[in-house]
This record gives structure tokens, C-alpha cells and sequence, in this order.
């Protein structure tokens, strides 16, 4: 029986069938200090220009081992293009929001997508690193593109203050803002698949329990999640930050293909919560594990995801610049391991 290639294990994989391995991927940022040495494409530049772009990303397969490849490294592209200003940040730090232009419920009425949503300079260079990447993995690689959620992208908006407050005080303006910012992810991500992205990754920390009560997301979060989930033209992966047990349930029913869980989230709870209905992914600590520890730790943590029932092996979150690289390796290394080791410690 012929081998299968990547790309075709991790659509196995989102379609809920069985593969021999599961994959090592990552659903979040990968740029680290030493895959831009190795690639030459560092940050900033790595965020504005395609071509750098797509280096980089691609280092983080061909160099890291990450089965897949995955664009962009922040979060700020469709803040920007909606009116954020953004901040370029550094080789070590990514871009980010230093203002917001919806101050004022009133400042509102001008809220309109602007008509070159898709060709403005930060989605202009994403759109065509994903081109430059599905040239260069053709049908070998999955390719992965990263797009901030509603709710992300409502409170980079209006400011953290606005965007809590008008939950509570003004639910209309709170449906303003999610409703346009829910049209920009879904024009924004049908134009990155329709450019060669095999999945989208929904970023939207901001509408998890960390931040919002469970009964905000269910109202006002997960009308739009179904929206989107019906509009956006391929598969589609749910990231959010933090502890999301309590909204698991809910989640795993809009439509969503996978969820990416941070190591907050029990890999065996998030199994009995969600069953079948979607792929895990995760969640080995970026930042308590894989920035701070060895491989054998790493390993260790690794293991006893793919023991749990994780269904893609991933770090719960982007990497931090300083993650060394032969410590993303070890997540290979540790899925490899896994399935020549004795078989007490796998989930039965």
C-alpha cells in the first residue's frame, strides 16, 4: 500500500479517520531566532514581505520538522488593514497594536470594510506567501493560514476597556463590531484558500472564559463561529488561549475541523468533552516547556499528549522567538518514539 504524504494524513486527520501516526504540526506561529539565521528571513521584514515570509515558514518544515507550513507570525494583519496602528516590533518581537480607532460607541457609525480589504500591505503579502508556498510544497505539505477571530479582532478594535464594558452596557454596538469583523475573517479567509491554503486557523483567544463568561460567548460568539463555519470554503481550525474547558461542548458543534487547545486544557477531559466530533490539537507548553526545558522533558510532555488522545501533536501556542531549535525537534523525535516504545502507555 502506497506511503502517504503529509498533506494527505492531515486532511485524514480533520476528516476524523484513523492514520498510523499522528502528525506534528503547528496551528500557530513558528518563527523562532535560529530558523531565521538558518533562512535568512528574519522579523520584521519576515511579517511585511512574501517572499521572506514564506522562507521562514518554510524552515519551520524543512528545518524544525513540522509537518506542515503555516503563515502569518502575528495577529496584527487584518487589525491593521481594518485601522489599528500597528507598532512593526523587532527580530525578537512581533508587530503589534499601539492604537485603536473605535474609542467611542459613537466613532462606530463610520465602521465600514474598506472595498481593497485584499489588497492592502499586510494582506497582500500573506495572500501571496501562501502562493509562494503552495508552489513550493505543492501536494506534499499542508499549508496552514492564520486569521484572528471576531472577537480578536473587535477587541483589538476598540481597545480591551470598550470591547468588556459593551458587553455588559451596549450589546448593539458589541453585534457592530462583531458582525463586520466576522465578514472581514470570512472574505479574508476564503482569499487564502482559494490562493493555496489547505486550512484555516481561527485565532480568538478573546471570546474564551478567560475573558468572556461562557453565557457572552454562547449569545453573541458562537452565532458568528456558525456564520463562518458555513461561508468559509475549507477546512477550518478553532485556536483559543487559555483554559477553554467549559466551552468545549458548545465549540466542537458550529463546524469547526479541529481545535487547537493550549496545555491549560486536559487532553483526556477535551477528549470526553468533544468526543469524535472534532480533531485535537496541541498542546505541549510553549513557554514552560518548549522555551525553557530540554528534549527529554519535551518528550516526556509529548508522550503523554499522544497517550491522552491528541490527534495532532502541536505546541498549545505560538513559539516564543527564543524557543531553541532542537527542542521543536524533539516533538518529532518524541512522536516517532512513541510508536516504537512498549504499548502499556498508549490510551486503550
Amino acid at each position: 500500500m502506497q506511503e502517504l504524504n503529509p498533506k494527505e494524513i492531515f486532511k485524514k486527520v480533520l476528516h476524523h479517520k484513523k492514520v498510523e501516526k499522528v502528525p506534528v504540526c503547528s496551528a500557530t506561529q513558528t518563527g523562532i531566532l535560529e530558523l531565521m539565521e538558518l533562512s535568512g528571513a528574519f522579523w520584521p521584514e519576515a511579517n511585511y514581505n512574501a517572499e521572506k515570509m514564506a522562507s521562514l515558514a518554510l524552515a519551520g518544515h524543512e528545518l524544525a520538522g513540522f509537518e506542515n507550513v503555516r503563515v502569518p507570525f502575528c495577529c496584527t494583519v487584518l487589525a491593521e488593514t481594518l485601522g489599528c496602528t500597528v507598532a512593526k516590533g523587532a527580530v525578537d518581537m512581533q508587530p503589534y497594536v499601539i492604537d485603536f480607532p473605535y474609542k467611542e460607541k459613537k466613532d462606530l457609525r463610520q465602521l465600514k470594510l474598506p472595498e481593497n480589504l485584499l489588497e492592502s500591505p499586510r494582506t497582500t503579502p500573506v495572500l501571496n506567501a501562501v502562493e509562494l508556498l503552495q508552489e513550493k510544497v505543492g501536494e506534499e505539505i499542508p499549508v496552514l493560514a492564520g486569521v484572528v477571530g471576531p472577537a480578536g479582532l473587535s477587541l483589538m478594535l476598540a481597545g480591551i476597556r470598550n470591547y468588556l464594558m459593551w458587553f455588559m452596557t451596549s450589546p448593539e454596538s458589541v453585534e457592530t463590531l462583531l458582525e463586520s469583523c466576522t465578514e472581514a475573517c470570512i472574505e479574508y479567509a476564503n482569499a487564502l484558500l482559494a490562493r493555496g491554503a489547505d486550512a484555516i486557523v481561527l485565532i480568538d483567544s478573546e471570546a474564551g472564559p478567560d475573558i468572556l463568561a461562557p453565557e457572552m460567548l454562547k449569545t453573541s460568539i458562537l452565532p458568528k463561529y456558525q456564520k463562518i463555519c458555513k461561508k468559509i470554503e475549507g477546512p477550518k481550525i478553532l485556536h483559543m488561549c487559555g483554559d477553554a474547558s467549559a466551552v468545549l461542548s458548545p465549540l466542537s458543534k458550529v463546524g469547526f475541523e479541529g481545535i487547537s487547545i493550549e496545555e491549560k486544557v486536559s487532553v483526556r477531559a477535551a477528549r470526553e468533552i468533544v468526543g469524535n466530533r472534532v480533531a485535537l490539537i496541541g498542546n505541549v507548553s510553549p513557554s514552560d516547556t518548549l522555551l525553557t526545558k530540554g528534549p527529554v522533558l519535551i518528550k516526556k510532555e509529548a508522550k503523554a499528549c499522544l497517550a491522552d488522545g491528541i490527534d495532532i501533536l502541536a505546541p498549545g501556542c505560538g513559539l516564543a522567538p527564543m524557543t531553541p531549535l532542537k527542542n521543536v525537534k524533539a516533538l518529532v523525535e518524541a512522536r516517532d518514539e512513541y510508536y516504537i516504545e512498549p504499548t502499556p502507555q498508549k490510551q486503550t
